[in-house]
């Protein structure tokens, strides 16, 4: 990564702008959140679109997903699976690399708008009390800064859909909540695992019903759009199905599995599999211990819970849990989220000056070093405290009969 001591400049004055608001006692308007965000994305952009150093999906997937859409090709299959989610992205970065943009432009313009859109939903998920703290804190996040613009990667697009979701759900609008949802799965699979919490928002079995058929029906639509917009066949729908929600069973960069192949990434089928039953499991556990909790705190200790466990690790998972920890922090929120930040821009920044060789080196400890942020995610998980169910769910007028004399 080249300016990599810029950035990080850039970065630690974005973190200590938040901490100084925090401190001060501020409230910054809306506004004002949306001006520092826009401005440090910016001035982000601009250093990562000049660098020689690019991610290598963002590159070999992509790149390759986008270049697909341009020349009308599917962009699962053209990408030999480098890309293996539904074609809503791709068809983005199509249409800005047909509008002239060059790609370490255009392959991040779409996460850097989800990004700026999710500080203003991160402050309407937030208590009336902390709005504006919750939005200017997401603003400055450099977890957000890293992931959306250093990488681009494509995590802030599903969370801005699942933040809306949340908020459809919370307002009893269960089609436009499930249609959310299935822009956020259309946009990566992890978000499934939030969908019970999603439905349980809503007030009555007919409209989850809605809203799940909605969920269902979004992500159906952009799988078999290949065909109608694209130079594909309905008969590689087959084909493309093989590939999507499918991951590498890479292990070892984070965690447990880290500690059992001494920092060394590799591909063992064993661990993860077994990695997949324990985080299953895990997810399972906390979804009951906090059934009885806020909606939004479950999502929240189902999202750390999945970081704790998971076998399989690339930094952009941090942001996962970002949005909500913003919107609802708990008592270690600041150096949980602090220490995330600092963890990840060892890897964005320190470790990209290195050649393969020193990467691998340097690898080892950096992955054994998540053992401490794993700690730090266990204590931020939010109190199990019995939400308000009642004020948490709108209410739904009913109609009572007119008393005559």
């Amino acid at each position: 990564m080249d300016h990599a001591f810029v950035i990080a400049l850039l970065l630690v004055g974005a973190a200590g702008l938040a901490a100084w608001a925090q401190w001060r006692g501020l409230r910054p308007p809306l506004w004002a959140a949306l001006a520092v965000g826009i401005a440090l994305r910016g001035a982000l952009l601009a250093l990562a679109a000049t660098s020689d150093w690019q991610p290598a999906d963002f590159i070999l997937g992509f790149q390759k997903a986008g270049q697909a859409v341009q020349a009308g090709q599917d962009p699962v299959l053209a990408s030999e699976g480098s890309w293996h989610f539904l074609p809503m992205i791709p068809y983005f970065y199509g249409a800005a690399l047909s509008a002239g943009l060059p790609w370490v432009v255009a392959g991040r313009l779409c996460t850097i708008l989800a990004d700026v859109a999710l500080i203003v939903l991160v402050g309407r998920l937030a208590r009336p009390e902390w709005r504006a703290q919750a939005a200017f804190w997401y603003a400055c996040s450099p977890l957000a800064l890293m992931v959306s613009v250093l990488h681009g990667q494509i995590q802030a697009v599903a969370l801005a859909f699942l933040a809306g979701a949340f908020l459809a759900a919370r307002a009893g609008r269960s089609v436009s909540a499930g249609a959310l949802f299935g822009l956020a799965l259309s946009s990566g699979s992890w978000p499934v695992i939030l969908l019970p919490v999603v439905l349980s928002m809503l007030p009555t079995w007919r409209r989850r019903l809605y809203g799940l058929v909605a969920a269902g029906a979004v992500p159906l639509l952009f799988l078999i759009s290949t065909p109608l917009l694209l130079h594909t066949s309905w008969r590689n729908l087959v084909h493309v199905s093989s590939y999507l929600g499918g991951v590498r069973p890479i292990v070892g960069g984070w965690g447990w599995t880290a500690v059992l192949t001494g920092g060394q990434p590799m591909l063992n089928s064993d661990y993860a599999r077994i990695g997949q039953l324990v985080l299953y499991a895990t997810l399972a556990v906390v979804a009951y211990l906090w059934r009885r909790a806020d909606p939004l705190d479950l999502a929240l200790a189902m999202l750390l819970a999945f970081l704790v466990v998971t076998p399989r690790m690339g930094s952009q998972y941090l942001l996962f849990f970002t949005p909500f920890l913003c919107a609802r922090p708990t008592r270690w929120a600041r150096p949980a989220l602090a220490a995330c930040g600092v963890w990840a821009a060892v890897g964005y920044l320190y470790l990209t000056q290195y050649d393969d060789a020193g990467w691998w080196a340097r690898h080892i400890w950096w992955s054994q070093l998540s053992l401490p942020v794993i700690a730090l995610l266990v204590l931020a998980m939010p109190d199990r405290g019995v939400a308000d169910r009642e004020s948490a769910r709108p209410r739904i007028p009913v109609k009572r009969p007119v008393r005559t004399s």
